[in-house]
């Protein structure tokens, strides 16, 4: 377009309304780096909302021979021409659309440009927040309508109205720079004033903004917590319970403000579901717990092994054969059909609920005895059937559970011994000889005396025959693991058991605890009803049966705890040598997570466990790190390294094992060191 069809205005100082169209980026602009796409968003939404507030200021377009173009260089404005020019692409407005210019001719572009950018001082962040507030307050704008008027997202307009809500004192604390930014956002997990204040007096010389959440937060529950997972954040606020949340960091659902409401609604849940289980199971009674009551000293039975039924077993076999067809026919198939994968889905399914009815507890059991409702660990229900209130027993003593819980109890009116079903049983043969014996009863110093010697003849015996000497410790120690008061065994093996729950909170819920717990529960199942006959079911099994059940006895025993008030290196140091003859892996059970470790100790642990399982450079990078990102940051990392800290470590321990002097050589003080050696 020619000069002559077009209005141009030159003069310094005009102001005039010029055709966005004729509007250009000026060369001479100080501002090099181009504005965000954020930036402009945000000029959009104002203008749209309140027009532009402040004017452009352009200077003429001239051709090589001093002619004016028609068109302008934005001087200063750049980023509400581009503003504009998006409103244009969103057909808001007209490419035509008039926007109001000062010209200037006079100043140099590129020194106003600069001035425009660099002699201004930025609002207060605390003059923002409480701007934001206000519009909220005496407007009434929702976050979306203050976001659509500003350019910025709802999530940042609540973030801004929550700093906004903190305490004038703290907020003056803020203006003096006496508070950080992280810190102000941590008092603002709350807009209770007091909360805010009571917490700012309780502040050391350490203010890390972590340490202000936690504060705050100390008497809520994180919606991580076993309670909030097993109840559920909907059933909580519709009962009238309120969630903190926290807009500045990922909260993982926030927390659970009123912790009393929090824990009648987990013990009203939990008594629904032990009613539920009393009326689909028949069992006689239900208890719900928090916590597993691990010194409960209830009798414990297990189910046993019966067979299906006719029409289970056809239905079992049928779906076998047909799992079997399927696996056949689609071997070599790099991707199954959704109905051929669904097909398998189901025929598992089926196959392992008919499985699971191959154990089954004995209806007079489950008559007589109940089981305990409890908050698992994960925020899951866990169920512990078949235990026995003492006056629901026909006769006292009790199977011991895989914990160790259990032992040691009373005998019974009659003196008798129950087995893991709790039937009488292992005074008869006693009774037996008694009604046989016509003669007078031997004195009891003479029956000490003759015992001692058969004792003794026994030890002889015994000590010629390993593989007997196995089946009498076997027996001892089943006696007194899987009955309670029997005293059927016949050697002074005491076997005691630590009950590791005590120690590691969340033990038996993981994948180690429930396999020992299944492996205990497979050889009680096993056990004869009746102590007497333990000795011939011992005896009946195979060797490698037989070891077995002998292994599991001594491992049911093992304890390598190591207690804070306890000096025992020489314990521990056998702990490590076991450890090492039977080749553990705590990796294989085990690994560092932030539960489990990494949230546990310092940043420095954390530091050194990354610089020593994946590199120093990898360490370097996350020393800057908060607290909780730093421990998150490090078990991704160390998910796949099989790092271990020190006390899950085998050492491989070396060690020489003392030489016995030769035959003949062996003088009074030489045996006796040899024997503090051994020892």
């Amino acid at each position: 377009m020619s000069a002559k069809h077009v209005e141009i205005v030159t003069e310094s100082g005009t102001e005039s309304f010029i055709p966005l169209h004729k509007l250009k980026k000026s060369p001479n602009n100080a501002r090099k780096t181009p504005h965000s796409e954020a930036s402009i968003e945000a000029y959009a939404a104002s203008i749209a909302a309140k027009g532009i507030l402040q004017n452009l200021v352009v200077e003429p377009e001239f051709d090589p021979d001093g002619v004016a173009t028609g068109f302008y260089f934005v001087t200063i404005g750049e980023g509400r021409r581009l503003a504009q020019l998006l409103r244009v692409k969103r057909k808001e407005i007209k490419k035509t659309e008039p926007i109001r210019c000062v010209i200037d001719t006079t100043n140099d572009p590129h020194e106003i440009s600069l001035d425009e950018n660099v002699t201004r001082e930025n609002m207060h962040p605390a003059d923002q927040f409480e701007a934001f507030k206000k519009l909220a307050e005496e407007r009434g704008f929702g976050a979306e309508e203050i976001a659509a008027r500003f350019g910025v997202t709802p999530h940042v307009v609540r973030q801004r109205l929550r700093l906004g809500a903190v305490s004038p004192r703290l907020m003056q604390i803020y203006r003096d720079g006496d508070l950080a930014m992280d810190q102000l956002m941590a008092f603002a997990i709350t807009e209770d004033h007091a909360r805010q204040e009571a917490a700012f007096e309780r502040l050391s010389h350490n203010r890390d903004a972590s340490t202000i959440r936690r504060l705050l937060t100390e008497t809520n529950v994180a919606a991580t917590d076993r309670r909030a997972i097993f109840v559920g954040a909907e059933k909580y606020t519709e009962v009238g319970g309120t969630i903190l949340r926290d807009l500045f960091t990922e909260d993982r659902g926030g927390y659970f403000e009123d912790a009393a409401l929090l824990d009648m609604l987990v013990l009203a849940k939990l008594g629904r579901e032990a009613n539920a289980l009393m009326e689909a199971e028949g069992w006689k009674w239900a208890q719900v717990f928090l916590d597993y009551p691990h010194s409960h000293g209830l009798r414990r039975t297990y189910p046993q092994a019966v067979d299906l039924s006719e029409e289970d077993q056809a239905t079992l076999d049928a779906a076998q054969v047909e799992f079997n067809s399927l696996t056949e026919q689609h071997e070599g198939a790099e991707e199954l059909p959704d109905e051929v994968d669904a097909r398998f889905g189901e025929l598992e399914a089926e196959i392992e609920r008919l499985e699971a009815k191959r154990q089954a507890y004995d209806p007079a059991d489950i008559a007589r005895c109940g089981a305990f409702v409890i908050l698992n660990h994960d925020g899951t229900l866990r169920i512990e059937r078949g235990l026995m209130r003492a006056e629901d027993e026909k006769a006292e003593p009790v199977t011991v559970n895989a914990n160790g819980e259990g032992e040691g109890g009373d005998t019974g009116d009659d003196g008798g011994a129950t087995g893991p079903d709790g039937e009488p049983g292992g005074d008869t043969l006693d009774a037996e000889v008694e009604e046989a014996d016509d003669h007078k009863p031997l004195s009891d110093i003479l029956i000490r005396d003759l015992t001692a010697h058969r004792t003794l003849g026994l030890r002889l015996a015994v000590s010629e025959q390993p593989e007997i000497a196995i089946v009498a410790v076997t027996h001892a120690l089943s006696a007194q693991i899987f009955y309670r008061g029997a005293d059927a065994h016949v050697l002074d093996i005491r076997p005691v058991s630590t009950v590791l729950a005590g120690h590691a909170d969340g033990i038996e819920d993981t994948k180690p605890g429930k396999a020992w717990a299944d492996r205990h529960a497979g050889w009680a199942a096993q056990m004869p009803r009746d102590v007497t006959d333990l000795w011939a079911f011992v005896v009946a099994l195979d060797h490698d049966s037989r070891m077995a059940l002998f292994a599991h006895c001594v491992a049911w025993t093992v304890n390598a705890v190591k207690l804070p008030w306890e000096g025992k290196p020489r314990s521990m140091t056998t702990a490590n040598r076991l450890a090492e003859a039977v080749s553990l892996d705590m990796t294989e059970h085990w690994r560092p997570t932030v539960r489990t470790y990494l949230g546990r100790v310092t940043k420095t642990r954390i530091l050194d466990a990354v610089r020593e399982a994946v590199s120093i450079e990898a360490a370097d990078r996350m020393a800057d790190m908060k607290k909780q990102d730093m421990a998150e940051t490090a078990e991704q990392l160390l998910a796949a390294t099989g790092w271990l800290p020190a006390p899950m470590r085998t050492p491989r321990v070396v060690y020489e094992p003392a030489e016995r002097p030769q035959a003949g050589d062996v003088t009074e003080k030489d045996d006796e060191a040899y024997s503090d050696a051994a020892e």
